[in-house]
């Protein structure tokens, strides 16, 4: 494992800054930041979650980072069931379920599926998706049923590699954002030079047409290390014909 020196250099670079960017932003000297980086000193717990935050360093690798300057991990990595996170994942659930008749998921940082409400358990069946799925897995078959796959796997990708860069690389976004950039339809399309509002994402399966755009929620206070990158996703009709479409269907 590397030393808290070699792994506070490795995020400075991952973010782009210079030791007195870092410095400035963490409201530090820079002499202290170069002497951290080159060993003259040891950081306090402190020094070290404060480092972090101005890194913007998720809630794991801070534990990794405070291991690695040698104290206990700050963080509560807790498993699924713990009676601690009960409550959270009841609010979770309470979400996409009152977002019926339209589709919401909850996910991790990895984009497997934790929950998915009634209606978007059928929207994702033709891809044998359910909990505990991956919408990475997912995205090859995707094409076939999302209308405007050239624009959609295009932002798709994009989005992969934003949030690949916000955790500091994550190789399984890293390997889907790669896979997308091979296809050639995602490939082959070039953004507008005005992008709408917000781009819709357009289902067809047999005579079915559905066209959503997505919201995402997160809990902007988690400190425990797998709730703190879970998000929801809830999409909305983007036109009044799915509307009809989805609360028909619930009602029936």
């Amino acid at each position: 494992m590397r030393d808290f020196s070699d792994e506070m250099r490795l995020w400075r670079k991952k973010r782009h800054l210079s030791q007195l960017d870092l410095a400035l932003a963490a409201d530090v000297s820079a002499r202290h930041v170069s002497f951290l980086e080159s060993r003259r000193a040891k950081p306090s717990k402190a020094m070290v979650l404060k480092l972090a935050e101005a890194l913007g360093v998720p809630r794991a690798e801070r534990n990794t980072l405070l291991t690695a300057a040698g104290f206990a991990p700050h963080y509560p990595d807790l498993p699924p069931d713990h009676a601690s996170l009960a409550p959270l994942r009841a609010a979770m659930e309470r979400t996409i379920a009152r977002h019926d008749p339209f589709p919401a998921v909850i996910m991790d940082r990895l984009w497997r599926l934790i929950a998915l409400n009634r209606t978007a358990s059928v929207l994702f069946a033709p891809l044998g998706l359910g909990p505990g799925g991956s919408l990475l897995d997912a995205l090859p078959q995707a094409a076939a049923f999302i209308e405007n796959w050239a624009e959609v796997g295009w932002h798709t990708m994009q989005r992969l590699c934003a949030e690949s860069a916000r955790a500091g690389g994550l190789s399984a976004l890293d390997r889907a954002a790669e896979a997308l950039s091979r296809d050639p339809v995602v490939a082959g399309w070039t953004p507008p030079v005005r992008m709408p509002a917000v781009l819709p994402t357009i289902y067809r399966a047999g005579g079915l047409r559905l066209s959503l755009f997505s919201t995402y929620a997160q809990f902007g206070t988690a400190e425990e290390v797998t709730l703190a990158d879970m998000k929801i996703e809830m999409m909305f009709p983007a036109d009044a014909e799915t509307e009809a479409v989805l609360t028909a269907l619930d009602a029936g």
